[in-house]
């Protein structure tokens, strides 16, 4: 791995840890671009590629979804009731969509899944709507079913979950700053449990290289934990300060471009 790859994977990490404390979406989804980058830079199996940034993205998550847990939690933000009552829903989601899910996607459809995936999130800040509160918290078995659902789709597009727990929360009655910290405290279990399906269901494939723990690699992970973790608490502090409707429509034109790059991996993996 060169310098200017290894600099392009920590910039991104304190890019990425800072969005995940400023906005609780993870900063996963934002790494997979970049890393394609320099995936193809090191010479990765054009088969595998996508499926690698997305694993090794949400494997990151892990630590930066920690770092801003701990930030909110020393502000008593989350619900830690409601985490732990969607939390055996997404551990399973995460495990069937990360291992059973996953693999079996070919990166043609994964890149395209993608790339609509981050047209919609950049149309969910752009427009900032929040949905009305129509109904309080369903019971256990609601609740279990709607963290597998989360799981899986997370799994699939490397994302801590936030896209679609925080819509659910709000419209479940839950105050919008419990509902964004408390999508930290989730972002944790949908992480470990896909990253440990991604590794699952990819071990002893062929193309995978030296340095990679099934889809999940390794050196990556580590370049862009090592600064993400400072510049998580960072973010979260600054969400209790600055206008985050702002920046979410910021944020939310960038996808456009990072959308944009990921349809055009989708157009060449189909041989368009």
């Amino acid at each position: 791995m060169s310098i200017s790859d290894i600099v392009m994977l920590m910039f991104c990490g304190s890019i990425s840890g800072f969005l995940a404390g400023l906005l609780g979406i993870g900063g996963g989804m934002i790494l997979v671009p970049f890393m394609i980058l320099v995936f193809n830079h090191l010479g990765f199996s054009q088969e595998i590629i996508v499926h690698m940034a997305i694993a090794t993205g949400m494997a990151t998550i892990l630590f930066t979804t920690s770092s801003a847990i701990w930030a909110h939690h020393k502000h008593s933000s989350i619900d830690w009731k409601l985490v732990v009552a969607l939390s055996p829903g997404m551990v399973i989601g995460g495990l069937i969509g990360g291992s059973e899910l996953f693999e079996a996607v070919k990166t043609s459809w994964l890149s395209l899944f993608f790339a609509i995936f981050i047209v919609y999130t950049s149309i969910q800040m752009l427009i900032n709507k929040k949905p009305k509160s129509g109904r309080d918290l369903p019971g256990p078995i609601g609740l279990f079913s709607f963290g597998a659902f989360a799981g899986v789709l997370s799994s699939l597009v490397g994302a801590g979950g936030a896209f679609i727990t925080v819509p659910f929360m709000l419209w479940c009655n839950v105050k919008p700053h419990i509902a964004m910290a408390s999508s930290s405290g989730l972002g944790f279990p949908i992480a470990a449990a896909s990253t440990l399906g991604y590794m699952y269901g990819s071990w002893g494939n062929p193309n995978l290289p030296a340095g990679s723990m099934g889809f999940v690699y390794l050196p990556a992970v580590a370049y862009i934990v090592v600064v993400s973790i400072f510049t998580a608490p960072l973010g979260a502090k600054l969400a209790r300060k600055l206008n985050v409707s702002q920046l979410k429509r910021v944020f939310g034109i960038l996808l456009f471009f990072l959308a944009a790059f990921m349809f055009n991996e989708s157009r060449k993996a189909f041989g368009f």
